[in-house]
């Protein structure tokens, strides 16, 4: 790998082993980077992502951590849900299914995005088994984006949700002729980047069907909101709860927002808010030395 991807020292060395663990009756897989008898560290994926997308990070940190990358279910190269409902409930248990099995806590974790919200609300469940959280624009909806939301009737909710599952269940999966031609629209939905990183998200990112065809690996169903979700109160309970030290990252070319000004970073005990510039949402992405400086960083306090 070259440029922002860039790798290098670990070039030479092996790869992560692939393993499956069961939650819910789903046979889901995660990564092993080996050196078991280093702390636990799990990498947690962001929505219509998969677990290699923390290949760069494992790589530079696989010497001082036992890594472990999950694929949530519906994503990479864990079972779909059967019914095609993804629930937060069923993600948060999932991720407690994972460190209860593999003995991980007292855990680290390092989280993106969805998995990002996963983490928080799992440390907030189980304060104890969390020894610190690293997590990038996890938080949920702006605010402003919340209350747009709850301008909406239970009954309007319903109804939009049941639209999309509808559309989603007609939905066949994209198919692209070549790697190639998956490979540039991974470009087009992330122009920050480079090349090498592209090509490596897509190959570990798509299926070949059968007609040599390629697709995505996640279940379409993923895309769909569920209509409800535990309530705002009850989300920052569950950030209140959290003992841990928290680092939030955001990209400052991403709408999320800084955590800081709108508010929501008041809810936490222990928290540290870094802004990543010239970012955008898959911050570990576009400025990788910069988001491994911050997050050595704060790891070692």
């Amino acid at each position: 790998m070259t440029g922002r991807g860039a790798s290098s020292a670990h070039d030479s060395m092996p790869g992560p082993a692939s393993h499956t663990y069961f939650s819910q009756r789903l046979r889901l897989h995660y990564v092993d980077w080996g050196n078991a008898d280093a702390p636990p560290l799990v990498l947690l994926h962001g929505g219509r992502d998969h677990c290699r997308n923390w290949d760069w990070t494992a790589a530079a940190l696989r010497d001082e951590w036992h890594l472990i990358a999950p694929d949530l279910r519906g994503h990479g190269d864990s079972e779909w849900s059967h019914d095609g409902s993804y629930t937060m409930a069923g993600y948060i248990y999932d991720l407690a299914q994972l460190v209860h099995q593999q003995r991980l806590a007292p855990v680290t974790i390092v989280a993106h995005s969805l998995g990002g919200n996963i983490a928080l609300r799992y440390a907030g469940i189980y304060p104890d088994l969390v020894a610190k959280l690293v997590v990038i624009e996890g938080l949920g909806p702006s605010p402003r984006a919340l209350a747009a939301k709850r301008t909406l009737t239970i009954a309007e909710r319903m109804e939009e949700w049941i639209r999309e599952q509808r559309g989603l269940a007609g939905r066949v999966p994209r198919r692209y002729p070549s790697i190639e031609d998956a490979f540039r629209r991974m470009q087009e939905e992330n122009p920050h980047l480079s090349a090498d990183q592209a090509r490596h998200l897509t190959v570990h990112g798509v299926n070949q069907n059968e007609d040599g065809t390629y697709s995505w690996k996640f279940d379409n169903y993923v895309r769909a909101w569920p209509p409800y979700d535990m309530r705002g109160q009850d989300i920052q309970f569950l950030w209140s709860r959290i003992t841990c030290p928290t680092l939030l990252l955001y990209g400052t070319e991403s709408r999320a927002g800084n955590p800081l000004e709108d508010g929501r970073a008041s809810r936490f005990h222990d928290v540290e808010v870094v802004g990543i510039e010239r970012a955008g949402h898959w911050l570990h992405h576009d400025q990788l030395p910069e988001f491994l400086r911050v997050v050595r960083e704060f790891l070692k306090k």
